[in-house]
């Protein structure tokens, strides 16, 4: 096995470690409780505003 391909088992073997520890140690994401990601058409004013937008 070469110097790169052990590099790259390390390199994945790793992160799925660390994926592996981030699920269990993390709260669960309330989907409910999250804000929409578009707005359009829910009733929601928007945020933040745009330069052509009327004062």
């Amino acid at each position: 096995m070469t110097t790169t391909r052990k590099l790259q088992w390390a390199f994945w073997s790793l992160l799925a470690a660390f994926l592996a520890w981030d699920f269990t140690v993390s709260a669960p994401i309330n989907l409910r409780d999250e804000p929409p990601l578009i707005a359009a058409g829910s009733g929601q004013a928007v945020s933040g505003g745009h330069c052509s937008m009327a004062k």
